[in-house]
């Protein structure tokens, strides 16, 4: 792949988002990420752009913490190319050992969030990472578990922010960096 500039990586990433109307229910503008993932330039420009961000705004970070399920899509890419670790936020009674949880509201009900309690240890720097930023309740779970475990979060990283759904007035205290807005 030619080098690229920041606007050619990010024209491609956007090319690859397909939308699909009324899924997964009516009413829903659904932006699917499966042709970035597909597309090894574009999911390689991804991961570019992320590196990018992360090495200017938050050199000294120690870990990447990926949420479930899509941060671990390109949380462990990202920290490979950093030489950091990589951590699980899961879903409840999704992780062996020890853990440690936080409740958060969804739209149509409560659901928890856990991490290894030895996953993180208190003053490790984090980047929370995670596919969508959309209503905002579930990196606010994140970030809340990783405060509870008394890390330093430095920033959130999302491909995709769905602007008008205001999830990021949520995360007022974290900088959230997003690839696309829509």
């Amino acid at each position: 792949m030619a080098k690229r500039s920041k606007q050619e990586k990010l024209d491609l990433v956007a090319r690859r988002v397909r939308a699909f109307q009324d899924f997964p229910k009516k009413g829903i503008f659904f932006r699917d990420i499966c042709p970035v993932l597909k597309d090894p330039e574009a999911l390689t420009a991804t991961i570019d752009l992320f590196e990018e961000h992360v090495k200017q705004t938050c050199p000294d970070v120690d870990l990447i913490v990926g949420v479930d399920a899509r941060g671990f899509l390109f949380g462990p890419l990202l920290s490979q190319r950093l030489g950091i670790g990589f951590v699980l936020v899961r879903k409840k009674g999704k992780l062996p050992g020890p853990t440690v949880s936080v409740s958060y509201s969804l739209e149509y009900g409560e659901a928890e969030a856990e991490v290894q309690e030895d996953a993180v240890s208190p003053g490790q720097k984090v980047v929370l990472i995670d596919d969508l930023l959309a209503t905002g309740g579930t990196l606010l779970a994140a970030y809340e578990l990783m405060k509870k475990q008394q890390a330093v979060v430095l920033g959130c990283l999302v491909l995709i922010e769905l602007k008008a759904l205001n999830g990021s007035r949520k995360l007022k205290n974290c900088n959230v960096f997003s690839l696309l807005q829509y």
